[in-house]
């Protein structure tokens, strides 16, 4: 059993920059790669960015390319997504999950465990 709490969420204004953190507890997570997914009202889950838990592989979004950025912290079996230059349309629930493997996908079946989400707003 994995479990992930996301904290970092808040008001931001348009230009503005949160942090998002994915601390992850239970098993060990060597083979797993962590993911962030956000949903914004009356929109579906999309992904946004995922890295490997050994950190070899990193993919974002075209969407959030050269703003958003995914690292890690093992130390602190922490996941983070730094998010600058925000935008009013990045306004979702944000959730990191967990995907058994090294591989890294955007595809929301292949993530067996999902954190409660942090919600982000940003105004124009």
């Amino acid at each position: 059993q994995v479990h992930l709490v996301e904290s970092g969420g808040g008001l931001a204004q348009a230009g503005g920059s949160l942090r998002l953190s994915c601390v992850a507890s239970g098993r060990t997570f060597s083979r797993y790669a962590i993911g962030w997914f956000r949903q914004a009202p009356g929109k579906e889950r999309e992904f946004v960015a995922a890295i490997t838990w050994s950190g070899s592989s990193i993919a974002h979004a075209d969407s959030v390319k050269g703003r958003f950025t995914i690292s890690k912290d093992g130390a602190k079996s922490t996941v983070y997504l730094q998010m600058d230059n925000l935008k009013p349309e990045d306004t979702a629930v944000y959730f990191c999950a967990a995907s058994l493997g090294e591989k890294l996908t955007a595809i929301q079946r292949m993530y067996s465990y999902w954190g409660q989400g942090t919600q982000v707003t940003v105004s124009s």
